[in-house]
């Protein structure tokens, strides 16, 4: 059994490391509503792009209306875009995308490379063996748009220049402060019959969908909104990446605080057992004293009085 000593150290230990995990609950608590409201932020923007998008890929020849929209006839190559984080202490976060995608892509049948964007993704990957073609870390917590685009525009490069026929992005979708869900995108050849909710919405509504004159051409607002919207989507990702993150890490945080609290009140049981056996043993050791001195006592008073006795 450890001693009073030990315990009271082991306590000391358990209290600070509940005040620094109280302290990282406390900041992810504030850093996730500012990652919600940027998440919702871009969302009026991505809408109205996709209903742009979506009203041009019902014109005909879809297919050869640009680059970008055309899948290839043969799949030699694919890329995968994989967000995780900078940090740990996030929970199961990394450690559920990485997962998932280890498994999405275990038989692909044509060889997989990876584009990182968080440092725990690139030392996962690189440990298995993979083949990282570009590692994107650092990425503020408050990205601006500037921020992650030029990761889009590699990954757009990478499909025209035939590197990659197909790209995937792989995020953690923000469901709720409790539930956050890895999700695969394909990003590259563009598809915007895909299952977003709210091109269904668009594509499925009864309403008369007037037709529009673009001004400039068709072909030229595709040349710009095309590559516009692929940067969009990674940069709407890595938002909701980074609020799965601080969300993920705040209920980690909560977790490990209540575990140091349970664990310091239990220490603080022990510590106050093994301080009563520590105040029993003197007891014991003061009453066992006293009694061998009282008995030491006697015997020489027996002693003395033998002696006097004979004389």
């Amino acid at each position: 059994m450890a001693t009073a000593r030990e315990v009271k150290l082991r306590i000391r230990s358990v209290k600070n490391i509940a005040q620094i995990t109280r302290a990282l609950q406390a900041v992810s608590a504030s850093k996730v509503q500012r990652a919600i409201a940027q998440v919702e932020a871009t969302r009026p923007y991505a809408t109205k792009a996709w209903e742009v998008l979506t009203h041009l890929a019902t014109q005909p020849g879809r297919e050869h209306m640009h680059p970008l929209m055309t899948r290839r006839a043969e799949v030699k190559n694919i890329l995968v875009a994989l967000i995780t984080s900078d940090r740990g202490l996030a929970g199961p976060y990394n450690t559920n995308v990485l997962r998932f995608t280890l498994k999405r892509f275990a038989d692909s049948p044509v060889p997989v490379h990876y584009v990182t964007i968080g440092k725990k993704g690139r030392e996962v990957l690189h440990r298995r063996g993979k083949h990282i073609i570009a590692d994107f870390s650092g990425i503020p917590d408050r990205p601006k748009f500037g921020d992650v685009s030029h990761i889009g525009r590699l990954l757009v490069e990478e499909f025209l220049e035939g590197r990659a026929d197909e790209i995937y992005l792989i995020y953690t979708d923000f469901i709720n402060m409790l539930r956050q869900n890895p999700t695969a995108k394909k990003l590259l050849p563009l598809e915007v019959d895909s299952g977003e909710q709210r091109v269904q919405q668009f594509a499925t509504s009864k309403r008369v969908i007037p037709a529009y004159i673009y001004e400039p051409s068709d072909q030229e607002i595709l040349d710009v909104i095309v590559p516009r919207f692929t940067e969009l989507q990674v940069y709407h990702a890595v938002l909701e990446s980074q609020a799965s993150e601080h969300a993920a890490r705040m209920v980690a945080m909560k977790n490990a605080t209540d575990n140091a609290t349970e664990l310091a009140d239990a220490l603080q049981l022990e510590y106050n057992k093994a301080r009563q056996a520590s105040i029993t043993r003197e007891m014991l050791d003061i009453a066992g004293g006293a009694e061998a001195m009282a008995q030491a006592m006697a015997e020489k008073a027996r002693k003395a009085a033998a002696k006097a006795a004979e004389g």
